[in-house]
């Protein structure tokens, strides 16, 4: 404000001034932008982040915000946990975990992880056509993709034989030579790996065949986060040893082993080997909970209230008719469904969202694109008011909860339709 003079001397600019962060949020729906580009500088005492998440919500009211510092502090919370030389990969399938791959993917790197993992080969030719140089595991590569793979220097798990073969057989028309891949061991999980008795065949062809390197190998365990299962997980580290001590021997190398997702990273110190796998607890939950004070949520998902009416005891709100209104009450619309990846299970008062601060409780169904709330107890609550999804006052352990579900899906089921916002609080 004390600068308008400056500006003035311009006559052709327009320019608005205003004495506060506070005076410009309360007008701000009144100003209007058209293919602008606009700097946000300011001290961290003006909160001038708030104003950018008003601009966002001008173009899209349903923003997940991401606090990569946040990001950056939980990497440090499990980095805390490992013995000097312990390498680090990093799960970044399925968007990052609904976070989105390339921005997170490029703070990994930078932060020195030495692995990333994907699911397909495409999520890892996007981080490469991004700028992403570091080493990518693919743990559900598809032999039709494996030429692109090598294409783009991506590694591959392996398996099972038929996958081993299929590969083999493409490094050997493409001519390469000692092109790295993951070895998968069963353990216990059953999901996919090799199992114990398959373990002298495999090395016998991997010994022979000068076409890969075995980079590391690895298995994945059933229940780490658990302290009713210890045995069993026992049981699957046995195994893990009997069996990659096994295929070294017999193949030769020296692969990276690795068995600890990030809940066995909390819980099973003694299981780190050479390199661990952290995923979820990246992105601030700790499933084992022995961390969990430490950590910290990286993701707010904000939305905003469309339309209030006053809606009179006996009447119903919603699809069939499921939100019984048994008071007058003060109902708002807010702007996401279930088709943003908010859980349909939440409806007829199964979760409530954060309004101002206070609760407000769902009614009726979750609708495709849009959700009624009781806002009766919020008297202050306004149309185009923000509501709070998910964040650190309101946990997503807490949403999966309501849904019967895990976080994993709260997290990943968030559309891609969702405008993804990046906050750098360093």
């Amino acid at each position: 404000y004390r600068h308008k003079a400056i500006f003035r001397q311009h006559k052709k600019l327009r320019s608005i001034f205003f004495r506060s962060t506070d005076e410009l949020l309360h007008k701000f729906h009144h100003l209007t932008f058209n293919q602008e580009a606009i700097l946000l500088k300011a001290a961290r005492k003006f909160e001038f982040e708030k104003i950018g998440l008003l601009l966002e919500q001008k173009v899209h009211q349903t923003v997940l915000s991401i606090n990569l510092s946040s990001l950056t502090h939980n990497l440090n919370v499990f980095r805390s946990q490992l013995k000097p030389g312990t390498r680090m990969m990093a799960m970044v399938k399925a968007f990052s975990y609904g976070s989105g791959s390339f921005e997170i993917a490029h703070l990994l790197q930078y932060s020195g992880v030495d692995y990333l993992t994907v699911a397909y080969t495409d999520e890892g030719v996007a981080l490469r056509k991004a700028g992403i140089t570091i080493p990518i595991m693919v743990m559900s590569p598809d032999a039709i993709s494996f030429d692109r793979m090598i294409a783009w220097k991506l590694e591959p798990e392996i398996f099972n034989f038929r996958s081993l073969h299929a590969f083999l057989h493409i490094a050997e028309t493409l001519q390469v030579k000692s092109y790295p891949i993951h070895i998968k061991l069963d353990t216990g999980m059953h999901r996919l790996g090799f199992i114990e008795e398959e373990i002298g065949q495999l090395a016998e062809i991997l010994h022979q065949n000068p076409l890969v390197t075995i980079t590391s190998v690895f298995s994945h365990l059933a229940a780490s986060e658990d302290a009713s299962y210890d045995d069993f997980t026992k049981e699957q580290a046995g195994r893990f040893v009997r069996m990659s001590t096994l295929l070294k021997e017999r193949s030769g190398g020296e692969p990276l082993l690795h068995l600890c997702n990030s809940a066995g990273i909390a819980r099973h110190k003694e299981l780190h080997f050479d390199m661990v796998r952290l995923g979820l607890g990246l992105y601030g939950i700790d499933g084992s909970g022995v961390l969990q004070s430490r950590l910290r949520q990286i993701s707010t998902l904000k939305t905003a209230i469309a339309q209030i009416k006053d809606v009179k005891a006996g009447d119903t709100v919603g699809y069939g008719r499921k939100g019984n209104v048994s008071t007058d009450m003060r109902i708002a619309t807010i702007c996401i469904g279930y088709a943003d990846g908010y859980p349909r299970a939440l409806s007829n008062g199964n979760g409530y969202v954060l309004v101002h601060g206070r609760k407000a409780p769902l009614v009726g169904v979750v609708c495709m694109d849009m959700c009624m709330i009781d806002i009766t107890d919020i008297p202050d609550a306004n149309e185009g008011d923000e509501v709070t999804v998910f964040g650190p006052e309101l946990p997503i352990t807490l949403l999966a909860s309501w849904s019967h579900t895990i976080s994993y899906e709260i997290m990943t089921g968030i559309s891609q339709r969702v405008k993804r916002v990046y906050v750098n609080e360093e």
